[in-house]
C-alpha cells in the first residue's frame, strides 16, 4: 500500500512540476527578448530561426529546411536567418514565443508556419510554394 501511495504522490508531483515548469517558462521570456523576436520576425517576409547559418547549418533539420527554401526559390533579399546557437536567451525565447518546442522555426509574413517536418510536408503537398508565392517571397522569373 505504501509503495502505491508513494507512486501516486510521485506521479502527482511530476505532473505538478511539469505544469509549473511550462507556466514558469512562459513567464520567464523577458520583455526585451520578446521585443527582439518580434522585430526579427518582422525583419523580412521569410524568417528562419535555425541552428547555424544558411551557409553552415549546425543540424540536419536546419539544413533540410534551408534546402527546401532554396528549392522553392526564396528570394535572398526577402529572407532572414537567425542563428539561435549564438544566443541562449534567443534559443529558449523563440521556443516560448511560438509555443513550439523545436528549432528550426519558419515565419512567413510574421506568422509562425512550423518546423522542419511541417515545412517538408507543406513542400510535398505544394502548400509551401503557394504560401511563399502569396507572400511575394520568391525570385521573380
Amino acid at each position: 500500500m505504501f509503495s502505491s501511495l508513494r507512486s501516486n504522490i510521485i506521479r502527482s508531483s511530476l505532473r505538478t512540476n511539469t505544469i509549473n515548469t511550462r507556466f514558469n517558462a512562459i513567464r520567464f521570456i523577458s520583455a526585451e527578448t520578446r521585443a527582439a523576436i518580434d522585430e526579427a520576425v518582422k525583419s523580412a517576409p521569410v524568417v528562419l530561426f535555425m541552428k547555424g547559418t544558411p551557409d553552415a547549418p549546425a543540424c540536419g533539420f536546419s539544413r533540410a529546411t534551408i534546402q527546401l527554401l532554396g528549392q522553392q526559390g526564396v528570394d535572398p533579399s526577402k529572407f532572414a536567418a537567425y542563428n539561435v546557437l549564438e544566443d541562449p536567451e534567443l534559443r529558449q525565447g523563440v521556443k516560448e514565443y511560438s509555443e513550439w518546442p523545436t528549432i528550426p522555426q519558419l515565419y512567413v509574413n510574421g506568422e509562425f508556419v512550423g518546423g522542419c517536418d511541417i515545412i517538408t510536408n507543406m513542400s510535398h503537398s505544394g502548400e509551401l510554394a503557394e504560401l511563399l508565392d502569396d507572400a511575394n517571397a520568391l525570385v521573380e522569373e
